[in-house]
């Protein structure tokens, strides 16, 4: 049963994309804007939605889709006509009263091992979140492309996304297509163009571009299962009725896509093996790691099409061991914090380096720079080849350190406005047990 929910300020501020870019564009609502967005945030947003406006799309460059990641399309639910929609992802107020439990996707394995879902799909896609991807959008559009910014249910079985993006493809009239996918984005284009090989869409898109997208799996997936990964933890920390091993357990651990994003194998460790697992705490679902084995086969390989651009110098879960019942986590500098470096390559895809945090990629002024080179020439000079960060001093910690790092509740009415975003914001940052101590 959905409880009635208030509408909330993020309720009011969920905007359709072209309606904020339009807003934006004009200077209208700057009150509204300011106080949701920030002044800073909405100054720089301004400012590139101007030089958007100024622009004419060029019918020589190829139509860029634009593919979120995990969690960067929002949720929510219909409401009467003439009221906003229910905004779930990402409305704090909502976290704040335990309401994550309904993003839980219930459902049955089928026999082609999909997860069917149940009355909770009535969520909806709610477009794209604004902060992560709109200031890459109008950078682009400056630069002359049209873009198209991709939403879809993050919590589902990336092949059967994947086909729906397929068919979206299909049905673009555009001569030329481009798909820039960010973290699990960059999944979801090889899902659709593995189901579009031969055809003549497939023979239309004529660049792949994946951001920190974790082509040989994510550690950060199997933290989330285990109830210590920051972001997780995070947000049980301002949720008054759940704690985070409450939310791995009623809610994340329901996502095939997560476990889709899990490293099959790690040395002679089998992730996709629930006795690889520690027998306590947070367990994941056997049946769910069974039916991800085998993802990675099913995806398109690379071809002179495909370029990563790969964050580096963040504090990163770079390895995983089992030390009795806990997992042991190697943590270094080679990565972008969430996703490592070596499992953000991909054969036969060229490689760019960017020192960047994960969630910032898309936001970061350069990737974009380098990434309308590319999509334009299929080259750049704004990002090198090799990564010049180095690795730094590794060191590990587990499960039960980082769960403890995270155990105190924040008091989110307690926090102002600027603090409010300030949190948000870093949701995905390394948390203190990441960095070396100071020698």
């Amino acid at each position: 049963m959905i409880e009635a929910a208030e509408i909330s300020v993020y309720d009011r501020m969920c905007w359709p994309t072209a309606q904020l870019e339009a807003a934006l564009e004009r200077g209208t609502h700057q009150r509204e804007l300011r106080a949701y967005l920030g002044a800073a945030e909405y100054a720089a947003l301004r400012s590139l939605a101007l030089r958007a406006a100024r622009t004419r799309p060029n019918p020589a460059l190829p139509r860029v889709y634009v593919l979120p990641g995990i969690m960067g399309t929002q949720l929510g639910f219909a409401r009467p006509a003439g009221q906003p929609a229910d905004l779930l992802w990402l409305d704090p107020s909502d976290i704040v009263q335990g309401r994550l439990a309904q993003l839980r996707w219930d459902g049955q394995l089928a026999p082609s091992a999909q997860v069917t879902p149940s009355a909770h799909s009535r969520l909806q896609t709610l477009g794209v979140i604004p902060y992560s991807y709109l200031p890459l959008a109008l950078r682009l559009r400056a630069a002359g492309f049209e873009v198209v910014l991709y939403e879809y249910d993050w919590r589902a079985d990336l092949h059967v996304q994947g086909a729906q993006l397929a068919a979206c493809l299909q049905a673009d009239a555009a001569p030329r297509l481009a798909l820039l996918g960010h973290s699990m984005g960059g999944l979801l284009a090889r899902s659709a163009l593995a189901q579009l090989a031969g055809t003549s869409t497939d023979q239309r898109i004529s660049a792949v571009c994946g951001l920190g997208t974790p082509q040989g799996g994510a550690f950060a997936a199997v933290q989330a299962l285990r109830a210590s990964y920051p972001f997780v933890c995070r947000l049980a920390a301002i949720d008054e009725r759940h704690d985070a091993m409450a939310l791995s357990r009623e809610v994340f651990d329901g996502f095939l896509s997560i476990y889709q994003l899990i490293p099959a194998v790690n040395g002679r460790l089998d992730l996709l093996d629930a006795r690889s697992w520690p027998r306590r705490g947070a367990q994941p679902v056997a049946a769910l790691l069974a039916a991800a084995r085998g993802f990675g086969a099913r995806l398109a390989a690379a071809d002179a099409r495909f370029v990563s651009i790969i964050g580096t110098g963040q504090r990163t879960v770079t390895g995983i061991a089992r030390r009795g019942e806990q997992f042991r986590y190697e943590i270094s500098a080679a990565g972008d914090g969430t996703v490592a470096a070596a499992r953000a390559t991909l054969p036969g895809a060229r490689n760019h380096y960017v020192r960047c945090e994960h969630s910032e990629l898309p936001r970061n002024e350069r990737v974009a720079a380098a990434l309308i080179g590319l999509l334009r020439t299929g080259r750049t000079r704004v990002l090198p080849q090799r990564s010049i960060a180095r690795p730094g001093r590794s060191l590990y910690t587990s499960d039960v350190a980082l769960q403890r790092r995270f155990a105190r509740k924040v008091d989110w009415h307690a926090l102002s406005s600027a603090a409010r975003r300030r949190y948000l914001r870093q949701l995905s940052a390394p948390p203190p047990e990441y960095r070396p101590p100071r020698s």
